[in-house]
């Protein structure tokens, strides 16, 4: 045990927090696809956009025609979309975007079968990101694609559940330092030879390579002056999980925040199969008579993960953790809520595609105000959702239920196996 923590702990870095930040909590698409078309209305320098999935219908059609509006008059605008999230919606995508002079990148695209033996094609592009003039800054689970459309089973009445932060000040230029770089990365790796032939030409290789080389530096941490851990009104840190010193960021930020929880953790997550010291910190605040909420999927939009997710439901139930499974619509939603002060949304999943695999990027916000403005959408969403309780045998037990976290946990070692993770989960 104490061996796993120490690993996790070696492999984090710790979040840098900055006073002097503005924090605004959103709710579905209806609410940030909004406040992000308002935004890039007044853009008048640039606007920078990362996102897994960009389906170009219902509601989402008006944040289309701000971005092409924008790029038509002058403004910058440059967006990185992930290969695979969006390999169905791209050949309508790419002409729309890049004939109004919007920029487009892909990151790690499958344009042929061969693409999926390239290295590293399991590990994605799923964070949600999109910043304007430097000044505002939107991250969150939300993807580009309607709350109401589903790319498996289409459309529904009811919206997804999912949110998003809209924030300003010093927390925003980490964010778009961390656009900028998928951006350039994604263009580096379709253009790799014509930019090393365009070094090599170079009249000064290595002050063009150090330049490239900080474009391409993925930074979470925000500038903030002399006493800004202290400062009014927002204290805010942007989490990023790469594949380099930020392997274990997020899952940290969360593990610290949960082990010094006094009276609630409430952890929202579509997909939720934690490692071992998640799972132990979890269960060790319902022991110390903290309130642990986990709300996780209860309409199932993908099988394996909803499996996933209960094979560990005994040995949480077992140590005091509530568990609801919401079934108003599907559960989309990444956030996290621990006492009054500390909150998170962001795009990272509970779950070993999110944790160890996948380029992630969380909000952490200590605030009391916001903490509260989640906390009122978690309990409405607990009071709408279903309580597990095995004593009326809706959930499977003893045998069947190890023989399904056997199975779950092979599928998943096996899965981290192929996708290069290491380190133990």
């Amino acid at each position: 045990m104490r061996s796993a923590d120490t690993s996790l702990t070696r492999a984090a870095v710790r979040p840098l927090f900055s006073g002097g930040n503005q924090a605004r909590l959103l709710k579905g698409g209806d609410e940030l696809f909004a406040a992000m078309v308002e935004g890039i209305r007044m853009a008048r320098h640039q606007v920078w956009l990362a996102t897994y999935i960009y389906t170009n219908e219902g509601a989402v059609r008006e944040v289309t025609r701000a971005l092409t509006d924008a790029a038509r008059r002058g403004v910058q605008v440059k967006l990185v979309l992930d290969g695979f999230g969006c390999r169905s919606d791209l050949p309508g995508l790419r002409p729309l975007l890049e004939e109004s002079g919007v920029q487009l990148a892909v990151f790690r695209p499958l344009e042929r079968w061969w693409s999926w033996f390239r290295p590293g094609q399991l590990r994605r592009l799923h964070q949600k990101m999109c910043v304007v003039d430097g000044t505002v800054a939107f991250v969150g689970g939300i993807n580009l694609i309607d709350d109401r459309y589903d790319l498996v089973h289409g459309w529904s009445e009811s919206p997804r559940l999912d949110f998003a932060v809209q924030v300003r000040g010093p927390v925003v230029a980490p964010v778009e330092q961390a656009v900028r770089a998928l951006f350039t990365r994604a263009r580096l790796s379709s253009n790799f030879r014509h930019e090393l032939a365009t070094l090599a030409r170079s009249a000064e290789p290595v002050a063009r390579a150090r330049r490239l080389m900080r474009r391409l530096r993925m930074d979470d941490e925000a500038r903030p002056g002399p006493g800004a851990q202290a400062l009014a009104p927002v204290r805010a840190a942007f989490v990023l999980r790469d594949n380099l010193r930020r392997r274990r960021a997020i899952e940290r930020s969360y593990i610290d925040a949960i082990r010094k929880a006094r009276v609630r953790v409430d952890l929202m997550s579509p997909y939720f199969y934690p490692g071992r010291a998640f799972r132990r910190v979890l269960r060790q605040a319902a022991r110390r008579g903290v309130e642990v909420r986990l709300l996780l999927q209860g309409k199932v939009d993908y099988r394996i993960a909803a499996l996933a997710a209960r094979a560990l439901y005994d040995e949480l139930l077992a140590d005091g953790v509530r568990i609801f499974e919401y079934t108003p619509a599907f559960l989309h939603a990444k956030v996290a809520l621990v006492d009054d002060d500390w909150a998170t949304v962001g795009s990272s999943n509970i779950d070993p595609l999110s944790l160890l695999l996948n380029l992630e990027a969380n909000v952490v916000v200590r605030d009391a105000a916001f903490t509260r403005a989640l906390a009122a959408e978690f309990d409405a969403a607990a009071a709408a959702s279903r309580e597990i309780d095995t004593s009326l045998g809706s959930h499977p037990t003893g045998v069947r239920a190890r023989v399904r976290r056997w199975w779950v946990a092979w599928c998943a070692r096996l899965y981290l196996r192929v996708a290069g993770a290491t380190g133990r989960y």
